[in-house]
């Protein structure tokens, strides 16, 4: 079995060597970028499984970065920054990161993130070509292979994370699952303080899905329980 392959866009030399040691000691192969610039090269020119995006970064941030990659791929994106409040925090899960570490960490605690990540992404891959080929329901359509979403003859885009959610919810209509259940299959970790993550992805897929234009509504809030497909 081949190497996981890991990139980190940090232009902390000192920050990014720290990580990459951990990295290799776990067994995983990582290669560096100085910017933002430089990670698109690398990820366009060979197999990357996961980045490791610091936001302050010359020539393109990471923000950025992380919106170009999410055009393109579906690899897993921890954010790793000082940027610490909430909104920065909330910002880089919405345009597509999968999780979000603050400056200092503990590098221990950052390899076993990654590891959690790759883990989810790995077993998403082996296991999608099991599920059903496409999902139709009240005008809404969910093809897993292609990972796209059509609304009455709509494409819209949405991040991983977010499909993952619908898809979760529509493969079991009237189901409700927890914020807590929702956060341990789709980001395949423990739940720790993660409310506020789910409902901020919960929230960013319904105004994608136009349910604040529409009477009929694809994701239920079911209060004080949690959500669930009302298809």
């Amino acid at each position: 079995m081949m190497k996981p392959s890991i990139l980190i866009a940090e232009d902390e030399r000192e920050i990014a060597d720290l990580i990459k040691i951990h990295l290799e000691k776990e067994g995983h192969q990582v290669v560096i970028a100085a910017d933002g610039e430089e990670a698109l090269n690398i990820i366009r020119s060979q197999s990357i499984d996961l980045v490791i995006l610091d936001i302050m970064m010359p020539k393109l941030d990471g923000f950025e970065t992380a919106l170009q990659i999410r055009s393109e791929f579906q690899m897993p994106i921890i954010f790793v920054s000082a940027k610490s409040s909430d909104f920065d925090k909330i910002q880089g899960l919405m345009i597509g990161g999968d999780d979000y570490l603050t400056k200092p960490f503990n590098p221990m605690e950052l390899v076993a993130r990654v590891n959690a990540q790759l883990r989810r992404y790995i077993k998403f891959n082996q296991s999608k070509a099991k599920e059903p080929s496409l999902i139709e329901i009240g005008g809404l359509k969910i093809n897993p292979d292609q990972r796209s979403v059509v609304i009455y003859d709509e494409m819209i885009e949405l991040t991983p994370k977010e499909f993952d959610i619908l898809y979760l919810l529509a493969r079991h209509p009237k189901k409700v699952y927890s914020a807590e259940q929702i956060f341990q299959q789709v980001w395949g970790e423990d739940y720790y303080e993660s409310r506020n993550t789910v409902m901020v992805h919960i929230r960013t897929l319904r105004k994608k899905l136009g349910e604040d234009k529409r009477k009929n509504l694809f994701i239920k809030t079911v209060w004080g329980v949690g959500y669930s497909f009302n298809g």
